[in-house]
């Protein structure tokens, strides 16, 4: 019995079924890293989120398009008014490369840490960088709607055009207002404080810098994402993520860029996670708690153990960081794979028993992404007594498609063929040497048809478990 995946709107404060707009594929967009430095477990929990989700859809039976952005300039280093320097500058400076050597370095790292903690690769990663047409295109529709205006080559986002700003994050204009007043100075170049910058005019040393009507600037970091989200989603999708600090004002000022520039809502299910935090400090730079996933391996933990720690707090809510919880996830995550292993040579079909607890774990994975309840179900699944070993293989490989955790690597190394396997692999050596390829086909369906891959080597056939 398959479920229907409900997710926590942030817009809506409701949790709301994920509908495909179009009645086909569901649509996603991430925001992912500002590649200017290495990603840290903190950050990698928000993006672990985008994962789940899309992990959580194909598991009930729906066609998923995940894109997470690369943010490789505009990222200001105020993220509140969209001014200082950019990050990307910041790291020119600090490592003597270009803009373009940074992207691509620490880019590679984030994939290759992501790999690490088990989030699947998205179908895209959009650069910013390449998107500059498409965010201008969208700030001169803006200008002609009258959401936006230019004031010596920087163009501004008039907040109080667009009536909806605030009803994300709660940060109405009332309220902004209000911490206004309590400022000393406000940009006198826009018309209210509020307002946010779209386009900025490149001071006479910027290296990153455009030509665009307004002449030559460098875009901001939240019309990135409305232009790479519109143009590879289309101007209605289904989910998007990100981190609680998302929340504002990037993804406030999103919206009305958004939905400014198209005159109607664009996205359907805003879905956010809540922040890492070690010894009641949220990681980050500048608390100097930073951890990346590599440290987790030079420490001799299983990167994806701290996958199976996340999945202790429900994605929306604080999670305490500490090393004595990762190394007690370590140990499980190693336990259910010696257990895998033990049970793989009796692995068969899923009986009656064993599709009680898989209802409960769709259930739990469906509502919201309660994987702590789906940790739990899973454990009493191990213990059960009255579910044969071999159906507790087949049920946790198969939950294994959103746990992530790979259960089945003990069970691979530790496998070995079958008399039964064996013959057919050497009658379809035999058939291939003969040029009966018809028979040698045959012969590898059928082994294929035993949960096998098959692969040709110039040693002849050899396979493996899939």
């Amino acid at each position: 019995m398959l479920c229907d995946v409900r997710l926590f709107n942030s817009l809506t404060r409701e949790i709301e079924e994920v509908v495909p707009v179009d009645g086909k594929t569901v649509k996603i967009y991430s925001c992912g890293p500002t590649v200017y430095r290495y990603i840290h477990i903190g950050n990698m929990r928000s993006f672990m989120l985008g994962d789940l989700i899309r992990r959580a859809l194909r598991f009930e039976g729906h066609d998923v398009r995940w894109i997470m952005n690369i943010t490789d300039v505009g990222h200001m280093t105020d993220e509140l008014t969209d001014t200082g320097r950019d990050k990307m500058e910041l790291a020119e400076s600090d490592e003597g490369l270009s803009a373009a050597e940074i992207a691509d370095k620490y880019t590679k790292a984030f994939l290759e840490d992501s790999d690490l903690v088990g989030i699947e690769r998205a179908d895209l990663y959009p650069l910013a960088t390449e998107h500059i047409p498409e965010m201008i295109a969208i700030i001169d529709t803006l200008i002609e709607k009258g959401h936006a205006y230019e004031v010596e080559g920087t163009v501004y986002y008039d907040v109080t055009t667009f009536p909806g700003y605030g009803k994300l994050s709660g940060n109405t204009l009332d309220r902004l207002r209000a911490g206004h007043r309590q400022e000393l100075a406000v940009d006198p170049s826009k018309r209210h404080p509020e307002d946010f910058a779209l386009w900025k005019v490149a001071g006479p040393h910027r290296a990153l810098k455009w030509p665009s009507p307004w002449g030559d600037g460098y875009p901001g970091w939240h019309i990135e994402c409305s232009a790479m989200s519109m143009k590879h989603l289309g101007e209605r999708f289904d989910v998007h993520t990100g981190g609680n600090d998302n929340k504002f004002p990037h993804h406030e000022d999103e919206i009305a860029q958004s939905e400014g520039a198209v005159g109607h809502r664009v996205t359907s299910i805003w879905v956010h996670g809540g922040f890492l935090q070690m010894g009641g400090q949220k990681m980050a730079k500048s608390a100097q708690n930073i951890k990346r996933v590599t440290d987790l391996a030079e420490q001799g933990v299983d990167p994806l153990a701290y996958r199976l720690l996340c999945f202790g707090t429900r994605y929306r809510s604080e999670m305490d960081f500490s090393w004595e919880a990762l190394e007690a996830a370590d140990s499980r995550v190693k336990q259910l794979r010696k257990r895998m292993a033990d049970w793989a040579p009796a692995a068969g079909s899923i009986g009656a028993g064993a599709k009680g607890f898989d209802r409960r774990f769709r259930s739990a994975v469906a509502g919201d992404l309660d994987m702590p309840t789906a940790v739990k179900v899973a454990n009493e699944l191990v213990s059960a007594p009255d579910v044969p070993d071999g159906e507790k293989y087949a049920l946790l490989a198969t939950w294994d498609q959103v746990l992530g955790l790979d259960l089945e690597r003990d069970a691979r190394e530790r496998w070995e063929p079958t008399d039964e396997i064996t013959a057919l692999v050497a009658e379809r050596d035999t058939a291939r040497a003969a040029r009966d390829f018809a028979k040698g086909d045959e012969i590898r369906d059928r082994l294929q048809a035993m949960g096998l891959e098959v692969m040709d080597t110039p040693e002849g056939t050899r396979v493996r478990p899939r």
